[in-house]
């Protein structure tokens, strides 16, 4: 079944494009929550209209998503995360705390734009961020520990006794040993 996107669908497509879906996802959950129409022919003829017309907008829209983009060309993100002794982080970094650090830096993001595979582990990472359909920007992320990560404890080795240790011991238990065997005197 061929649809007409009437809103940006994550993983499907963007605005006005037209998309081949299964019948049952079309008319039970695009056409119903208004995000597309079917794609008849009087559709698609309103669609190209309403494109021509609409041609001076798209194309601000598309260079405004250029100029964030050339703005968060330069941006390198660390994220800070509670890690275990073995250096794997307690839950996992997402594209929530990316936005919410963009937005720390004047960039105000949705979240739905920003695409991260799990970060369940410190180091380097890459988040895209889809501006729009022909925009989108790599932004590094840095994921560090909030905590110094303890090294393994070593044991140090014990020391022997020094030789004079050792006889000084040897001496005093003599004593006592000598003390128990004498008979006691009434």
């Amino acid at each position: 079944m061929e649809i007409i996107l009437k809103e940006d669908v994550i993983g499907l497509g963007y605005k006005h494009d037209i998309v081949n879906v299964k019948d049952g996802y079309g008319r039970n959950y695009l056409i119903p929550q208004g995000k597309g129409v079917i794609a008849s022919e009087s559709a698609k003829k309103m669609l190209a209209e309403e494109l021509k017309q609409k041609a001076k907008k798209l194309e601000k829209i598309k260079n405004d998503a250029q100029a964030v983009a050339d703005k968060l060309q330069g941006v390198a993100l660390t994220i800070t995360a509670k890690v275990s002794a073995q250096g794997t982080i307690y839950g996992s970094v997402n594209n929530v705390q990316i936005a919410e650090e963009l937005s720390k830096l004047g960039f105000d993001i949705d979240r739905k734009l920003i695409t991260i595979k799990d970060v369940k582990t410190i180091g380097e990472h890459n988040a895209v961020v889809r501006l729009h359909k022909e925009v989108s920007v790599n932004i590094p992320v840095t994921v560090v520990s909030d905590a110094p990560i303890a090294a393994p404890v070593k044991e140090a080795p014990v020391a022997a006794p020094a030789k004079d240790e050792v006889s000084q011991e040897l001496a005093d238990e003599q004593e006592v040993l000598e003390s128990m065997d004498a008979p006691e005197e009434a």
